[in-house]
């Protein structure tokens, strides 16, 4: 025979003081976790969903991302005129060759972090179709003007419209600011590509990127340029270029989890703390119920729902404070470039059943010695007590 829920419920809320605060406990607990998650799906969502299967991104072989990778500039015709790269309506190949440079900058809040400095030109914009220039205008070539992604714009200082930026130097005008709905490349500045050459140095190309002209020659495309041993690059798509970054996070998420065990364990003990009072309270209520005829398994499985419910209640206090973070955006350093990168935190219906179920987990791992103790009292004892 099974106890009634209502029996819990009632129970929680006779002893509503205590409930409240090992719920609201728990909530904390639950409520860290949630930020974490929608910071790490954050972080990965901004690589994840940069740039599109038909392009490709070609870096030096044994690069794994621009900014460690050069070669020669006549690299770049032996690719863009290779069958199977797009045409536009002039008949001109549909790609770009840009060089990436690493800057240091001040930030808002007094720190000092890297950044990525692009040249490129009129054909990369073409090539990022989410690109758009959201104040102000493009930059000139031969002008040595800038323009700033606007999340840059906002955590940096000297960025703005209007600031002159002091490189090599040199002086460079913030001329515009863009936004590319907020992939990786929200977290660039990007310049004329001969601009940023000639001032550093550095007659080489980072990249190619370019469109293939359909998507079933994508494939084919990317082994002619590894096998063409003129060329020796590696060609990726664009999506997969980005996807391959998400390393980035693991990091954070080993963080997350060392974190998750050690407050999980507090947790429980604040859940078992609760329980364990509760069982010495109602022994008399228990040896009633077992001389009712309620089975041990009964007790034991009516005391861990109890429990249960009230990890429960603390999900939803933790899942609601959670979610007072979603858009916020922050910012840290992109293992992969060793430059900043600028993200939202996304809290996703993934993420609150996570943690709906990370509390419920808890409470049935606290709840379980003090439901065992409750299967266990008998009426005998009580009795003489």
């Amino acid at each position: 025979m099974k106890i009634p829920v209502k029996y819990n419920l009632r129970s929680l809320l006779v002893r509503r003081f205590g409930t409240v605060m090992t719920a609201f406990g728990i909530g904390l607990n639950v409520a860290i976790i949630v930020v974490m998650l929608a910071m790490v799906n954050g972080l990965d969502a901004t690589l994840v969903e940069t740039g599109e299967s038909d392009n490709l991104i070609c870096i030096r072989e044994g690069s794994l991302n621009e900014v460690n990778s050069y070669f020669d500039r006549d690299k770049f015709d032996l690719i863009r005129f290779l069958p199977g790269v797009a045409r536009d309506d002039n008949n001109e190949p549909v790609a770009v060759a840009e060089i990436v440079v690493g800057i240091n900058r001040q930030r808002k809040d007094g720190e000092a972090a890297n950044l990525i400095l692009r040249g490129t030109s009129e054909k990369g914009f073409e090539l990022r179709p989410e690109f758009e220039i959201v104040e102000g205008r493009s930059f000139e070539d031969g002008l040595r003007e800038l323009i700033v992604s606007q999340s840059i714009a906002e955590r940096f200082e000297g960025l703005a419209i209007g600031n002159t930026v002091e490189m090599h130097n040199s002086d460079w005008p913030v001329v515009g600011l863009f936004k590319t709905n907020g992939g990786a490349y929200d977290s660039e500045i990007w310049g004329g590509y001969e601009d940023i050459s000639q001032v550093w140095q550095r007659p080489i190309h980072s990249s190619v990127l370019l469109r293939v002209d359909s998507p079933q020659e994508s494939a084919q495309l990317i082994e002619r340029i590894s096998e063409d041993e003129r060329i020796q690059l590696n060609a990726v798509s664009q999506d997969e270029y980005f996807a391959e970054q998400t390393y980035s996070s693991i990091g954070l998420k080993a963080l997350m989890g060392f974190i998750a065990v050690v407050m999980g364990i507090g947790s429980c003990f604040a859940v078992m703390n609760m329980m364990y009072g509760a069982v010495m309270s109602r022994q008399q209520e228990v040896a009633a119920l077992r001389a009712l005829g309620f089975r041990r398994m009964s007790i034991l499985g009516s005391f861990l729902t109890e429990s249960a419910f009230l990890a429960l209640l603390g999900g939803i206090i933790g899942c609601v404070l959670g979610s007072l973070f979603h858009g916020y955006s922050a910012g840290t350093s992109n293992f992969a470039s060793f430059s900043e990168i600028v993200f939202n935190f996304r809290i996703t219906p993934e993420i609150v059943l996570q943690g709906m179920i990370y509390a419920v987990v808890l409470g049935i791992l606290g709840g379980f010695l003090p439901a065992r103790r409750a299967a266990s009292v008998q009426l005998i004892d009580v009795l003489r007590e």
